[in-house]
């Protein structure tokens, strides 16, 4: 047994000489700790440690199987005591004829959480057996004494509850527990405290548990997690872990480094808020017993790979519909006073900031905006991570500069920078300075603890980066090249630190009943339809006032369509007369009788050379059909006035066009009216050839133009 313990301190010896490895912890019995007793579960309390130990000074009679006296909560004054006898026993409110402790407080010191058997009235040997399971308990501090001993409901008397620990921020209470349904014998559980009460236990599930043993949860002022298990692969007995909640949650349980764990078993790990001393429980010196420990270099248990702050981005945007680029092109805005053209195209901020996104289509000609497809505000802020300053590469024997000074975490400070060099060296400040002297490829760990400026919470983060050392200048200027590749850009929305606020997107509201709209100006103000802004609208468009909801505007309409190319010819000759304010909107229809009369039409159709006889002012059966349809959607809406517009395309003579376009619309009028519609709820209106939605230029597109429309007018 002496020879192989030497064999192991002769490999440790090789191991920190080979690397340069020293030991992240220094650890030493604490002074209450006794040579005879056994203590364990340390917790701080005002000016000492609040302990469990076997030592009874006469307090109980009771022994265990091993001749040792049963559990007893303890305190001593660390600050005025220096021997470990001084400690006294915390409260006679608190002990039982059976085990007491471990403990755990609230933030102000007046509540205490403890594990004890759920039976302790009676005589010992009807109170000691199996079937007496732990659970935990609670007491409030009232004029300097122990009070009102209560019970969680959690407690179960079919399995232990026990080994309690308070989150900061009390809301969550850890602990462990054998109860069925487990990973292993003894799992971590948490409970909520919600609506006055403790909610039902929650596993931590498998991250954390095992199928050994996980018990003697701490939790730090960092919300990180400290606990014990024998279910891992480890030094031997139970090991000490480190764990954190990351996201949705819990990342790898790392193991500390010796001489905290050791071979044997070491468990209730309790730190300051720096993690730069506490203490823990361990059996490696005959006993159990409590050791401090003081921090050399900082543990560094988690790190996320450095990533790179974006600041270049493609930006695209669906297609479906249909813009005709003969006329019009698509104009990207970025907000920085750029701006791009294409459907799909790629641009780079200069840096973080707020930015006005927009996509619009423009008339190619007069660069006026025909619609806007596309808005929305970024965000765009810089990671939250310490950085890594370094060349990406050296040679060999090289001293290579590092520093931390770009980390960035807003509203905090860091405290302490721990430095990794993946060589098995460490240090530790803001700025350092180290030699690789063996080539290969290294992972540089910077840790920091940082605390926020307005809370004073404490708080741990750690980034690593690679650096490659290498045996002469060739290799290393190889490297150094292909680093310099440009990178393909990343889509604006894939990118986790890009923001996107107050999105609007006429693509996605495509899907919907959607109409597009000429609008010849908004107001905040409602305008009358005499105003002098209306005066040179030419008689054939109707004016209607739609009042915007996203911004409580007046938007004042002059024509109607269903697909956003049919506007063009409308927003072009207005644009000519002077209305330089002239948009397209896509609207949303929301009342149900404009989303019906639309799905009619899309149903049926509106070309008059179905709807009505070839060359002819009467109606088709299509016709009849369609407005059998119209009869009784006036009768579903009884308070809605309806036009109907015809119009044709420039084929013949202006007086005929209007001519017929006329008839056309009061034949299907006379219909309605013969059949019981009001003549009041109708207004027949023909436009002829003055309202073309596309060119006329062959019969592809004189045929969209001779169309029939019903537009809702009240």
């Amino acid at each position: 047994m002496k020879q192989n313990l030497v064999i192991v301190i002769l490999i440790s010896f090789f191991c920190k000489t080979l690397f340069g490895q020293s030991e992240s912890y220094t650890v030493n019995k604490a002074f209450f700790s006794s040579e005879k007793y056994d203590e364990f579960s340390p917790v701080y309390f005002n000016n000492g440690i609040v302990f469990c130990s076997n030592r009874n000074f006469g307090i109980s009679n009771h022994t265990t199987s091993q001749n040792k006296g049963l559990f007893k909560i303890y305190f001593i004054d660390t600050v005025n005591n220096k021997d470990w006898k001084s400690a006294k026993l915390f409260s006679k409110n608190l002990t039982t004829i059976l085990n007491d402790g471990p403990v755990t407080f609230n933030r102000s010191r007046d509540t205490i959480y403890f594990s004890r058997n759920q039976e302790v009235k009676g005589k010992l040997s009807d109170v000691s057996g199996p079937r007496n399971k732990l659970g935990i308990f609670y007491a409030i501090k009232k004029n300097g004494q122990w009070t009102n001993v209560r019970d969680l409901r959690i407690n179960n008397e079919w399995y232990n509850v026990t080994t309690p620990w308070l989150s900061p921020d009390g809301k969550k209470l850890y602990f462990a527990s054998d109860k069925p349904g487990g990973y292993g014998g003894s799992d971590l559980y948490y409970s909520l405290w919600k609506d006055g009460r403790w909610g039902d236990p929650v596993n931590l599930g498998p991250v954390i548990n095992t199928k050994g043993n996980e018990s003697y949860p701490f939790i730090n002022s960092a919300g990180e997690l400290f606990f014990s298990s024998d279910g891992r692969p480890g030094l031997g007995g139970k090991d000490i872990y480190f764990s954190m909640h990351s996201d949705t949650s819990w990342i790898t349980p790392v193991p500390l480094d010796p001489p905290i764990n050791s071979q044997f078993d070491d468990f209730a790990l309790i730190s300051d808020s720096l993690m730069n001393e506490g203490y823990f429980s361990t059996n490696r010196s005959g006993t159990v017993d409590i050791y401090h420990y003081k921090t050399i270099i900082h543990q560094l248990s988690h790190c996320e790979v450095q990533r790179k702050n974006e600041y270049c981005f493609k930006f695209s945007d669906d297609s479906k519909i249909p813009v005709d680029e003969k006329y019009l092109q698509y104009v990207w805005r970025f907000g920085d006073g750029t701006k791009a053209t294409g459907l799909k195209v790629e641009h780079c901020y200069k840096g973080v900031g707020k930015y006005e996104i927009t996509l619009d289509v423009e008339e190619k000609n007069s660069g006026k905006i025909f619609f806007t497809k596309l808005t929305y505000f970024l965000d765009l802020k810089d990671i939250e991570q310490p950085i890594i300053n370094s060349v990406p590469s050296a040679i060999e024997g090289d001293i290579v500069s590092l520093d931390g000074l770009s980390s960035y975490f807003p509203g905090s400070h860091a405290i302490v920078y721990t430095w990794n060099f993946g060589d098995g060296d460490r240090t530790t400040g803001e700025s350092v300075r180290h030699k690789f002297k063996v080539k290969g490829e290294y992972e540089v760990k910077l840790g920091l603890i940082l605390r926020q400026d307005k809370s004073g919470k404490i708080f741990e983060a750690c980034s690593s980066k690679r650096i490659m050392i290498f045996p002469n200048n060739s290799e290393k200027t190889n490297f150094d090249a292909s680093l310099k590749k440009p990178e393909e850009k990343i889509n604006i929305f894939n990118y986790d630190h890009a923001f996107i606020k107050n999105l609007y997107s006429a693509e996605k509201e495509y899907n919907q009943d959607v109409v597009f709209q000429v609008e010849i100006l908004s107001s905040k103000t409602r305008l009358s339809f005499n105003n002098k802004a209306f005066a040179n609208v030419p008689k054939k468009y109707l004016i209607r006032e739609v009042l915007q909801r996203a911004d409580s505007s007046y938007s004042y309409i002059v024509d109607e369509e269903r697909n956003l190319m049919d506007t063009y010819p409308t927003f072009n000759e207005l644009i000519v007369l002077g209305f330089k304010n002239t948009r397209i909107r896509s609207f949303v229809l929301a009342d149900p009788a404009a989303k019906e009369l639309i799905t009619l039409k899309k149903v049926f159709g509106v070309s008059t050379d179905v709807l009505f006889k070839q060359n002819d002012i009467n109606l088709s059966s299509a016709g009849t059909q369609l407005l059998d349809l119209i009869m009784g959607f006036m009768a579903k809406y009884p308070g809605i006035i309806l036009e109907i517009s015809t119009y044709t395309d420039d084929s013949s003579n202006s007086a005929s066009n209007q001519l017929i376009s006329q008839k056309r619309a009061e034949s299907m009028v006379n219909y309605l009216v013969i059949n019981g519609v009001n003549v009041s709820r109708l207004k027949a209106k023909g436009y002829g050839e003055t309202k073309p939605i596309t060119l006329n230029l062959n019969e592809t597109q004189r045929k969209l133009n001779r169309r029939v429309d019903f537009t809702i007018i009240k």
